[in-house]
Parts: structure tokens; C-alpha cells; sequence
């Protein structure tokens, strides 16, 4: 076992009891692989440490024990081999769900990502499809060391082919994950590691046939609103969004309404929910914990200033991580977006000049 195991181990049996109407972001994760692998044979799970163990965050718990060693089981330490053989599985009418153990962990499977799984179906025309989901624990805000913490969603969604998708909900998290499963196309699912222990009161059977009797995604390619206002719309995605929501409740405080859009589905994106509350409210703050430069969170900006220029009353304004390697653990609350740093970027958005 290694020491991110053991420290990750530790972190969760110092979780207190729920009660069985609390749902964490991490057992609702597992409930939709559980579902998943129950209603469809040819869902198999796999990756580091992901078998008996259940994985460094235990998503996986109990998966191997209820469906056998070959439908979910470990693999040895080769990312690279991991995502060769889901790409063989996924032409082959298997529907992988492998699992990268820490963000920075994926890059020595990107070349395969890129070259393979992300062209295969354009390459063939699309007579061969690839129904596979890469699973990243991704982001910070765990207080983890270099290469467990990255926000790498910049280099997915850069990539066409490429479905990306990051919740922010215990109730997403079952949802997205469950569509993520049956979509026909590869999808990079990002999951972020600080909400792995967020709670919701969520009932999994409503949820779980809910999702059953629809055909058509729910998620995918749809932001949602998840807080309504009428001065300016906060737009983030992922681990963002909690704190893009308590920034919006403290604002509230000083008489000050703001909107806040949950991305959910980086690509594709959402460009009417989004552009339809920025139009509105006249003023926008994108926020995203990975560094700005180059970003997704600066892409969002360009497509706001050019479907939305003649609504906006300011420019849009970014918050983000900064242009560095991430930082140590007792550096990392500076780095991160924070509330104050997202109400100072609201605090500039040109008040008294609308």
C-alpha cells in the first residue's frame, strides 16, 4: 500500500457516521459503477489498486467481492499499458471504466489518450467506436504533494474526441457517471478529489431509475443553474463550484445577487445556459482552480465576450490557480480560488458605470 493510500485511508476513518439518507460524493460514485456493472456484462473496472483494496479513495469498494476478479480487478503500475488495454477492450464490445489513480498519474497514458482514443472512431470512419471512461481523481485542495493534485482538464478538452466531464454534486457524480458508462464515445471523467466526502440527502433508487428510463443524456453537453441571481453569473465547473457558491451566499450578504453556473460538461459546453444567464445579469466571473493561461477557464471567457460583447456591462473577469507548478500543501490555500478573491474579481466588474 502506498503512503497516498495510507494518508487518503487515514482521512476517511475520521469521517464521521451518516445517516442513510447522507450520500457522499465518493458513495455515489460507487453506487453507479455498482449499478452500471449490474445492468450491463460488459462494463468491466480496473486500475491501480482499484480491486480488493477498492482504490486509494475507495470508489471502487466492494465492487470486486459482489462481480469477481474479472470484472474489476488491479492492474500492475503502467498507466500507459492500462489505457492500451481498455482501447483493445472498447473494439473489442467491452465497455471499460478504468481508473488513473492521481491526475498527474494519467500523463504517461496521454500519448495513448491522444493517438488512439481520442481518433479511433474518426479513423475508422466510424465503424469502430470506443465506449470508454477514464476516470481521473483530479484537482487540489486535499493538501497533497506535486503530481496529486493537478487540474489537467485543459489538455482533454484541447483534445477533439474527447467527451470531458467534471460534476460537482452527489447527485451528478451518480448521474454523469452512470451516462459517462453508456455514452457511445470516449469521456474523460474528472472527479474532484477534495468533494470525494460531501454530503447530500439523495435517494440512490430515484436516482437510479431515474436514469433507466431515459435513453437521451441528462448531463452531457448541459450546464445547469445552481444558484439563481440577477447581478452577475459565476460560471465554474468541478471543485469550483462549492466555492463559487459560498462566494455567491456571501455576496448575498452585502445586497449583492449573483448567479452561478455549474459547467458540469466542459466539452461539449453549454453555451446557451451560460451565455442566457450572462446576457441577463450583464457581468460574468469564470472560475477554475487550474492556471489561467491557456486554460479552459480562458476559453470560456472568448466564447462569452464573443456570443455575449453587446450585453456586457464589463469585461468578463477569470479566477483561477496561478501560472505555476502547483504549490506544497501549506502553500496550496493561496493558489486555490478562494472566496475573497472572488469577490474582489466582482468588486471590479465597473458598478457604478453600468
Amino acid at each position: 500500500m502506498t503512503e497516498a493510500t495510507l494518508e487518503v485511508e487515514a482521512a476517511k476513518d475520521s469521517q464521521p457516521s451518516q445517516p442513510a439518507t447522507t450520500v457522499t460524493f465518493a458513495k455515489a460514485l460507487n453506487a453507479a459503477l455498482a449499478d452500471a456493472m449490474e445492468s450491463d456484462k460488459t462494463v468491466v473496472m480496473f486500475g491501480e489498486d482499484v480491486g480488493p483494496l477498492g482504490g486509494v479513495f475507495r470508489i471502487t469498494d466492494g465492487l470486486t467481492a459482489r462481480f469477481g476478479e474479472e470484472r474489476c480487478f488491479d492492474t500492475p503500475l503502467a498507466e500507459a499499458g492500462i489505457m492500451g488495454m481498455a482501447v483493445g477492450m472498447a473494439m473489442n464490445g467491452m465497455r471499460p471504466v478504468v481508473e488513473m489513480q492521481f491526475d498527474a498519474f494519467a500523463y504517461p497514458a496521454f500519448e495513448q489518450v491522444v493517438s488512439h482514443v481520442a481518433k479511433m472512431p474518426n479513423r475508422t470512419k466510424g465503424k469502430v467506436k470506443l465506449p470508454l471512461v477514464i476516470r481521473i481523481p483530479y484537482a487540489g485542495g486535499i493538501g497533497g504533494v506535486e503530481h496529486h493534485c493537478d487540474s489537467s482538464e485543459s489538455y482533454y478538452a484541447h483534445t477533439p474526441g474527447l467527451t470531458v466531464l467534471a460534476p460537482a454534486t452527489v447527485r451528478d457524480a451518480y448521474t454523469m457517471l452512470r451516462e459517462a458508462i453508456r455514452f457511445p464515445d470516449p469521456v474523460v471523467f474528472l472527479e474532484p478529489k477534495k468533494l470525494y466526502w460531501s454530503k447530500e440527502t439523495v435517494d440512490l433508487e430515484e436516482l437510479r431509475e431515474s436514469f433507466e428510463s431515459s435513453d437521451s443524456p441528462q448531463t452531457v453537453g448541459r450546464a445547469v443553474v445552481a444558484r439563481a441571481g440577477t447581478d452577475a453569473t459565476l460560471i465554474a465547473y468541478g471543485p469550483s463550484v462549492p466555492t463559487a457558491m459560498a462566494a455567491a451566499a456571501a455576496a448575498a450578504v452585502e445586497g449583492r445577487s449573483l448567479e452561478v453556473i455549474d459547467v458540469r460538461s466542459i466539452v461539449p459546453f453549454d453555451d446557451e445556459t451560460v451565455c442566457t444567464s450572462v446576457r441577463r445579469t450583464g457581468r460574468a466571473v469564470v472560475i477554475a482552480e487550474a492556471p489561467g493561461f491557456a486554460s479552459v477557464a480562458s476559453e470560456i471567457v472568448a466564447r462569452i465576450q464573443e456570443r455575449c460583447f453587446h450585453s456586457l456591462a464589463a469585461p468578463v473577469k477569470r479566477v483561477t490557480g496561478f501560472d505555476i507548478p502547483y504549490p506544497s500543501p501549506k502553500l496550496e490555500h493561496w493558489f486555490l480560488p478562494s472566496v475573497d478573491r472572488i469577490l474582489d474579481a466582482v468588486d471590479e466588474l465597473q458598478w457604478d458605470e453600468r
